[in-house]
């Protein structure tokens, strides 16, 4: 079956799944465990319920635009990539995605502080940053680095639906009117970056 029929086959067979179990086929749950089996449909269908949130739970921690943008960015690669993980025995889907993005916006916060931290230790006793301190500070911001570095072996047009969807919080239909394009085409280019994010940071690690 072809990509497309395959996707045609999902949409038709959704109604007769909660017909016939009484299963909402839509709800995050749901979507959560879809994306698991790599079902990229659903996984858009997620982000554009849960990328406003994360995006404000991150800016309530950063405290910094630009950073709460690259920390939920992380966050929901993270969702993406570790979907298999949800147990939902332990938690509903919005809070195991939350959790995911406060611990990011956390260890981002903490990284600053430990770095500045680092900066200010230097500048009082004037003596050499040691090797152990630089790897520290190294690790801390290597996945960050990773994650832009990624963002670059996008298209333009993918980049760009990526960093409105997921920087800016905007839907589907928002991101079309912002770049003058059909929304089928940013829903196409956002799924396809984010698959071409996930294998680049696959390889990264």
């Amino acid at each position: 079956m072809s990509e497309q029929g395959a996707h045609t086959h999902r949409r038709e067979s959704r109604p007769q799944l909660s017909a016939v179990s009484g299963i909402d086929p839509d709800t995050p749950e749901t979507l959560l465990h879809r994306t698991a089996l790599g079902d990229e449909e659903a996984f858009a269908m997620l982000y554009d319920r849960c990328a406003p949130r994360v995006y404000g739970l991150c800016l309530r921690i950063v405290r910094d635009p630009a950073q709460a943008e690259e920390v939920a960015q992380e966050a929901l690669v993270e969702v993406w990539r570790n979907a298999t993980r949800f147990d939902e025995c332990r938690g509903s889907a919005r809070a195991w995605i939350t959790t995911i993005a406060h611990r990011k916006a956390v260890d981002r916060v903490r990284s600053a502080q430990a770095a500045g931290d680092r900066e200010r230790r230097v500048a009082t006793a004037s003596v050499e940053i040691e090797y152990d301190q630089v790897a520290e500070a190294a690790e801390g911001r290597l996945e960050h680095r990773q994650v832009r570095r990624c963002l670059k072996t996008l298209t333009e047009l993918q980049r760009q639906a990526v960093t409105l969807a997921y920087y800016g919080g905007h839907t589907y239909g928002q991101v079309a009117t912002l770049l003058d394009t059909a929304v089928p085409t940013v829903k196409s280019r956002i799924r396809d970056g984010l698959l071409k994010l996930r294998d680049c940071l696959e390889v990264a690690r």
